[in-house]
This record gives C-alpha cells, sequence and structure tokens, in this order.
C-alpha cells in the first residue's frame, strides 16, 4: 500500500510514517512544507527509515502533482495553535487547515485514494466546556458524573457533546474541513475516517506554549527555564488527558486497514480518564525524572480559548476496534525526558 502522509515531517506524521515504514507493508511518502521550527531535525530520520520525502505545501495545488498516485491518504498537515489568529492575520490558518484540506480532498478524490482525517477534541466549543460540572481537589479539577449536556459524564466527552458555539478559528478551519470531508464521502463516494485527537505526545515533538504543551514542560524542567501556571486562578489544576503517538498508530492502522468498517465515522480518540493530568500533577512527574525544580509563575487571566478540563471518552472507538491506550504517563514523560538529554545539544535552541 502507498501512503502519503502530509505534514510528514512534523511531530504527528513523522512518527507515523516511520511506524508504517518499518511495518515493511507500506511505501511512505512524507510531504511537508517545513515550516514549523524543529521539523528540519525529522528529515534525517525519515530518510533513514525509508521514508520518501516531498518538500511540498497543501495550500499548493502543483505541489501535489510531483507525488503520483497513491492508495492512502493520512491527513496530519495543520496549524496546530490554538491561539493562531488572535493577535496575527488568520490567513495561514484558514489557507491551511481548511484551503489545505480541499486539496487533498480533490488530490485524494483523483486517486481514489483512502483517507483519515486527523482532527481535533477543540471542535467542542469553548465557553459549552467551560460551564460543566466539577469538584476541585488538592492538584486538579474534576468532572462530575451529573451533567446537564449529552455527551458528558466524569469519563470526559463523546461525540454526542453539541456542536454549537465558538470554538478558536484553530478548531473552526478543523470543523469545517471535516464537514467538507463528509460532503467528499457523500458526493464522491470518498472512504475516509475522521479522528478528533486530544492532546498527543512523545519525543520528537517540539513543545511550545500554544501546542505540545507535555514535551514543553518537561524541556523547561530539564533546562531549568521558567513556566506559568495560566488562567483558572493560576494554580495549575486545569486537566487534559495524554496520549502517545505509538498508541495513536496502532489505531490508525486498524483503520487504514479496515476502512470500509469505519468509512464516515467519527472518533473522539485520546487518552482518557486514565491518562489525564493537571498542569500541577505533571510538575510533579517532570521533576521526577529531571530532579529539577523551576519556577513557576501565577497568571490569574484566563486566556482566550482555554479550558477548564478536556477528557476524552473513548467508548465508541474501542467498541468498534477494540484499541485501547496503553502508554502511561508515567512511561511518557519518562521517554521525553530521555529523548532530551540524548539530544540535548541540537534540542537546546529550539526547547530552551
Amino acid at each position: 500500500m502507498k501512503v502519503l502522509i502530509t505534514g510528514g515531517a512534523g511531530f504527528v506524521g513523522s512518527n507515523l510514517a516511520i511506524k508504517l515504514k518499518n511495518d515493511k507493508k507500506y511505501q511512505v511518502i512524507a510531504f511537508d512544507n517545513l515550516k514549523r521550527r524543529g521539523s528540519e531535525l525529522n528529515i534525517f530520520r525519515l530518510i533513514k527509515n525509508g521514508v520518501e520525502f516531498i518538500h511540498g505545501d497543501i495550500r499548493n495545488r502543483e505541489d501535489f502533482e510531483d507525488i503520483g498516485k497513491v492508495d492512502a491518504i493520512i491527513e496530519c498537515s495543520a496549524e496546530p495553535s490554538v491561539l493562531a489568529g488572535l493577535t496575527s492575520s488568520p490567513y495561514y490558518l484558514i489557507n491551511t487547515n481548511l484551503f489545505g484540506t480541499v486539496n487533498c480532498l480533490e488530490y485524494a478524490r483523483k486517486c481514489d485514494a483512502d483517507m483519515i482525517f486527523l482532527s481535533t477534541s477543540r471542535v467542542y466549543p469553548v465557553k459549552t466546556i467551560n460551564t460543566m460540572n466539577f469538584t476541585e481537589t488538592a492538584s486538579r479539577f474534576e468532572l462530575t458524573e451529573e451533567q446537564n449536556i449529552a455527551g458528558a459524564s466524569s469519563n470526559g466527552y463523546t461525540e454526542e457533546f453539541p456542536l454549537e458555539g465558538s470554538r478558536t478559528l484553530y478548531g473552526a478551519t478543523k470543523l469545517a474541513s471535516e464537514l467538507l470531508l463528509q460532503e467528499y464521502i457523500e458526493t464522491y463516494g470518498l472512504r475516509a475516517v475522521i479522528n478528533r485527537c486530544g492532546i498527543l505526545t512523545g519525543s520528537w515533538q517540539m513543545g511550545k506554549v500554544d501546542q505540545g504543551v507535555v514535551v514543553l514542560w518537561v524541556a523547561k524542567h530539564y533546562f531549568n527555564k521558567p513556566l506559568s501556571y495560566i488562567g483558572f486562578g493560576g494554580r495549575g489544576k486545569q486537566v487534559r488527558d495524554m496520549l502517545h503517538v505509538e498508541d495513536l498508530y496502532r489505531l490508525l492502522e486498524i483503520q487504514i486497514n479496515d476502512i470500509q468498517r469505519h468509512n464516515g465515522e467519527i472518533y473522539n480518540v485520546g487518552g482518557g480518564l486514565e491518562r489525564a493530568a493537571s498542569l500541577l500533577e505533571l510538575t510533579a512527574f517532570c521533576q521526577k525524572y529531571t530532579g529539577n525544580k523551576i519556577p513557576i509563575n501565577s497568571i490569574y487571566e484566563d486566556r482566550p480559548g482555554d479550558i477548564r478540563i478536556y477528557i476524552t471518552d473513548n467508548s465508541k472507538v474501542s467498541k468498534n476496534t477494540g484499541w485501547q491506550p496503553i502508554i502511561t504517563i508515567d512511561q511518557i514523560i519518562k521517554e521525553i525526558y530521555f529523548w532530551i538529554k540524548e539530544n540535548e545539544e541540537t534540542l537546546r535552541p529550539i526547547l530552551a
């Protein structure tokens, strides 16, 4: 099977490309514009593992002409920042995440290729999420079992959670792309799956304040740099679940090899309740492995688009595929720590 991975030099794309290629069943092409700092470091990894790299931009239809025909596309390309467009022009965000998706869909249609589309939990509206009933413990906020909105419980959020409301410009571009993809399924017979991913993490992620928070947190501890607990009282009690990219790979391989069964499905995909932690709890994991205690400021004001708690309820995807995440938070932090340690001088200019 010949597989194209857009955003193939990014964190998710490069890791998926290498895992697929190592499986020996796939011919893999990584397609990327190398805009994100650090993505250039992945080119050597890709080539070393037998992945073909093509420098191109999904915003340019002409760039797809160099690829040729493929059997499947894993659409990982995105401007992933939830803060994109808030203090600067939204053009790059919209052109990449929406119009870029149109080019990918047209390419898939012409190739008669299947598609796995990586969307985001950020399609769910911010204000609705922040009205959920919760309790506060010494280290985190927790969802209560009794909720007044469908698709929410103490286990997190399902695909039934309502979509009405605003969700950040980033989330809006991904939801719009989902809607277009569904029309391509109905109109052109495209076979595709949508995965709404929570926080994805692992080694070779170039973490920043607005995206890649787990790696950012470990890196700042490793290099003894300050951090901030931002919003919700400035105490670091906001919670996210975390999914290792290798766990995501195991799911995508199930889907890509049985696309007809999952055609048209939308799945929430994340670490789930067992792999959820607050920033305060994440700090403790980082201190455990780095041995460093760094200054962490408190900023009380919420940022636009921030949410108190997001936990993925994987019930639907687990029922339909048998998939469950297996890599724990402790294993994730340990892996990231040793990755930074082994590549310290290369990563210092990016992560420090």
